[in-house]
């Protein structure tokens, strides 16, 4: 079975979101193919800073987002071999080009609020790419379960593997040597923390924490690894 569709996404993460999303504040439809059996909220928090906030303006789901995150004040740096702060910015302080705006986004909250202000049917899910071909101006994208999409415009938001990027002959991902683990814990009585980015160096290892709301913070640690050790997409 064959469709065909003027705009086709692959993948509903972040970029495949507000990607449809800016379209269709443009009037244009488009069809986003996600593999998965529905949206992966699962993950964890984004520090959002000033030009994000005026790109999720543009989208229109800025206000929204504001009212569910705190306005973050400061960054602080501290040395885990001293103990001492070691650098400190604040975000109180009137830039360049304006007032600062830096707030820790919650994953799922912005993935849901995006997908909410889509049209009905934009997602697509249970809908794997597994190969893609040109045949004149359109390509045609094959799906896992056999049907076949022929798209007039593809846009690739799919990720590290993405079926896209190899199909485009792009680099293919490199191995920095870091890995991150990293999460959100939840303080069903409130955690108390001020509103601020707290990170610790030392060593190689970097982890820190920044309230999300006055109930979630998300935190992080960052190390660099073996020489040896393998990619975490291969």
């Amino acid at each position: 079975m064959e469709q065909t569709e003027e705009v086709l996404i692959v993948g509903a993460g972040v970029a495949g979101l507000a990607t449809a999303l800016a379209l269709h504040r443009l009037g244009l439809r488009s069809t986003v193919l996600e593999s998965s059996s529905n949206l992966r909220v699962s993950g964890y928090g984004i520090l959002t800073w000033t030009n994000a906030w005026r790109a999720l303006d543009a989208l229109g789901v800025g206000n929204h987002l504001r009212e569910r995150h705190l306005l973050l004040q400061e960054m602080q740096a501290v040395s885990t071999i001293s103990g001492l702060v070691t650098s400190s910015a604040s975000f109180m302080e009137k830039g360049k080009s304006g007032n600062h705006e830096v707030r820790c986004l919650i994953r799922k909250v912005l993935l849901e609020t995006l997908a909410k202000d889509l049209p009905r049917g934009t997602i697509k899910y249970s809908s794997k790419v597994v190969h893609i071909e040109d045949a004149g101006c359109l390509k045609l994208v094959h799906l896992a379960d056999g049907p076949i999409i022929k798209a007039k415009v593809l846009i690739g938001c799919d990720g590290v593997n993405s079926v896209v990027a190899k199909w485009l002959k792009l680099q293919r991902p490199i191995h920095t040597q870091r890995a991150a683990v990293r999460g959100i814990v939840q303080f069903p009585n409130g955690h108390g923390l001020e509103p601020k980015v707290l990170q610790h160096y030392g060593s190689g290892i970097r982890h820190g924490y920044a309230p999300c709301d006055e109930k979630s913070v998300y935190w992080f640690m960052t190390y660099v690894t073996s020489e040896k050790s393998k990619p975490p997409w291969k």
